[in-house]
């Protein structure tokens, strides 16, 4: 039988800040969204002040300097480390992970001797101790019961973090406790339908006719229904499939109004696609580019437009990618309208293994791959932005408002701890 584990980090980006500030032990943190906009992460003493995710941090500011409540702006060079080191942590103790999220991963236990929850245990002692974070781990038959006792543990502090439902009387008896709407993949809106049928909790949805759910919803849920009774239906996977496209966009901390700072955003968004794109193997053959004011704008002063480019041969090369997205966005620029966001996407991909050139296409750039290479090397290891396009400006003025940002103790040099 496959023995499941789903190890889930605890507010993780709360937990990321507290890392490097034992201070904040025990009071209520939050971080904010792009541009400080809004709390998308609150630490368990936060939650218990009545934080909602998705509060506007302009909103409820005041309460949270009345209360005492710590707010950090997102530090995603921080947290995108912390994630590393926390799954490098568990692959010590087991032989195989699935990175799930930024701050999951599944771990097959299957064949290891020895008591599974202390196995669990082990997990959560290693990376607090390594780490110095706190993480839950369910185990299970199937992956979606092992999602299920990770939801136990987080919501059952008596556990100690750890939950094993290998044993289906204990199965049953966690599903009977559990609404329908916390299993996994279900939500609200569907919970909402599934009740108007009975199916009220995680054990009416397993004793239901998983074809007959499979009919009236998805297969999908019929997947679910067959993994909450045991069924296996969801395996390991070493790497994630290849993405089909890739979208780099965000919010622009102050609005733009020319068309050279509108490039020097789209160079700085392609970069980071071209980064993901070569992450996983791959090629782009098209892009699409959009320029957009803000929704909140008068009528009269919105626009939006966006322009699809084929670029001349499947590449990743970065130099390319921004020539062509320029060239794009040139042609849907419009003087006197204050831009608020650039979105870049790469279509059209496929795996840069086995690619046959056209012999009709021009040749690709000379080294380009060795280039691209050494870039993406001297970027992870001194930091994203220390190697890059010349079009890239080092400090932008529409650059991401981050005001409560900590310091990138683990990729800066400057930012490392100082012991006095």
């Amino acid at each position: 039988m496959s023995v499941f584990a789903l190890v889930d980090c605890n507010s993780f980006y709360c937990s990321c800040e507290r890392i490097f500030r034992p201070d904040l032990a025990t009071v209520p943190v939050v971080v904010l969204s792009n541009n400080d906009g809004r709390l998308i992460a609150r630490s368990r003493e936060a939650k218990a002040l009545g934080l909602k995710m998705g509060d506007a941090f302009f909103k409820v500011r005041h309460f949270l300097e009345e209360e005492g409540v710590v707010a950090f702006s997102s530090n995603y060079a921080l947290y995108a480390n912390v994630s590393d080191r926390v799954m490098r942590t568990i692959s010590t103790l087991v032989p195989q992970i699935e990175a799930y999220s930024v701050d999951e991963c599944w771990c097959d236990l299957t064949g290891l001797q020895g008591d599974l929850e202390q196995i669990g245990r082990d997990v959560q002692s290693r990376v607090r101790q390594w780490v110095n974070m706190p993480v839950g781990v369910g185990i299970g038959p199937t992956k979606t019961l092992a999602k299920l006792a990770q939801w136990a543990g987080k919501n059952w502090p008596a556990t100690g973090g750890v939950v094993n439902l290998m044993d289906p009387a204990r199965q049953q008896r966690l599903m009977k406790l559990t609404p329908v709407a916390e299993v996994w993949g279900v939500g609200r809106k569907l919970s909402a339908q599934l009740e108007a049928m009975q199916i009220r909790t995680a054990y009416d949805l397993a004793s239901a006719d998983p074809r007959h759910i499979g009919r009236m919803f998805s297969k999908v849920l019929e997947r679910t229904a067959r993994e909450l009774r045991g069924e296996q239906w969801l395996k390991m996977h070493a790497e994630p499939d290849p993405k089909k496209e890739i979208v780099s966009s965000k919010m622009f901390g102050q609005r733009v109004y020319t068309l050279s700072e509108l490039r020097q955003a789209l160079a700085t968004y392609t970069t980071r696609a071209a980064e993901k794109l070569r992450e996983q193997g791959s090629v782009c053959s098209e892009m699409a580019v959009s320029i957009q004011t803000s929704q909140f704008d008068d009528p009269s002063d919105r626009y939006w437009n966006g322009a699809r480019v084929v670029l001349p041969a499947p590449t990743a090369d970065v130099r390319e990618m921004i020539q062509a997205g320029s060239e794009a966005i040139g042609r849907i620029f419009r003087p006197g309208f204050a831009y608020s966001k650039c979105t870049v996407q790469l279509c059209r991909l496929s795996q840069a293994d086995g690619l046959t050139r056209d012999m009709f296409l021009p040749p690709p750039r000379r080294n380009a791959d060795r280039l691209m290479e050494t870039m993406d090397l001297v970027n992870q290891r001194y930091g994203r932005g220390a190697l890059r396009v010349a079009s890239i400006p080092a400090q932008a003025r529409w650059s991401m408002r981050r005001e409560l940002l900590s310091p990138s103790y683990t990729t800066r040099w400057q930012d490392l701890p100082r012991v006095r």
